[in-house]
């Protein structure tokens, strides 16, 4: 029992340093991620990097943890019931009936559990992130074995068992896309109006509202849709990852603004009226 008590104490010290940050060249990375898979956002600030890290190793540890806690009780009964002399076999195979028992009837908690190990493991995603999750889409706050929540953007918080996630759709690892879709009227001159747009965005992404959020050339792609009143031209642009809504509405304003100086016309709402004689 005491040796069993000591194996504890000292795995569990084991884990705490491992899971504790520390200050170094490396940053402050907890060892036990520094093998592991880290897909933190470029673009996070390194309070956001820091605490997600964080978040990923106390998780990981309180599973290690919780691990050799079970293996070191299920050694010491067995062994007492050893020195005992009683025999051990039935309580196994009793054992396994209710491990079974107890895994049908929680199966979906189990399951919540198992993804929530492989989520860590795998760094699918972390604090700060911006995830589609299915129903739930924004930023993650908070991490767990069994729920993730998650802010959208209109301030609720979403929590979502891990075992209910079917796809993880991260807006926020490398890089991003920021896709502006542009209408312009039928009559309008569309290489004129894709030059406009164009040069537009490419003045945008120079400005020093924008240059730290971008990391390509803008890109023009030509008419995206042709409508019976109107065409829609498409342009996007490589952004830094999180950036590419901002990066959005800031060309969207510009090229307003360029089409609007170089007389380029928008589409609008047309009818007919048709009128009929008495006669």
């Amino acid at each position: 029992m005491i040796v069993a008590l000591v194996v504890r104490f000292v795995c569990n010290r084991l884990i705490d340093r491992v899971t504790r940050r520390q200050p170094g060249p490396k940053g402050s990375v907890p060892p036990l991620l520094r093998h592991l898979r880290d897909r933190a956002p470029s673009g996070a600030s390194r309070a956001v990097i820091n605490e997600r890290r964080a978040q990923r190793a106390r998780t990981i540890g309180s599973v290690l943890k919780s691990v050799v806690s079970i293996v070191l009780l299920t050694w010491v009964v067995l062994a007492i019931l050893s020195v005992l002399g009683v025999n051990i076999a039935p309580f196994i195979a009793s054992a396994g009936v209710i491990g079974l028992a107890i895994g049908f009837g929680a199966q979906n908690l189990v399951r919540d559990f198992v993804t929530g190990i492989f989520m860590l493991l795998e760094d699918q995603y972390g604090v700060g992130d911006v995830v589609d999750l299915g129903e739930a889409v924004g930023e993650v706050e908070s991490v767990g074995l069994r729920i993730t929540t998650i802010r959208d953007v209109d301030g609720t918080l979403w929590y979502v068992r891990n075992g209910e996630i079917a796809r993880v759709g991260n807006m926020s690892q490398e890089y991003a896309v920021a896709r502006v879709e542009v209408p312009v009227a039928l009559t309008a001159d569309v290489d004129r109006a894709q030059k406009v747009a164009l040069d537009a965005a490419n003045e945008a992404v120079e400005s020093e509202s924008l240059a730290d959020d971008v990391s390509g050339e803008p890109e023009m792609l030509g008419v995206q849709e042709l409508c019976a009143d109107q065409l829609t031209l498409r342009m996007t642009v490589t952004t830094r990852p999180n950036s590419q809504w901002k990066v959005q509405r800031t060309l969207r304003r510009e090229i307003l603004r360029a089409y609007d100086e170089n007389g380029i016309e928008l589409p609008y709402p047309r009818g007919q009226l048709i009128t009929t004689s008495p006669n």
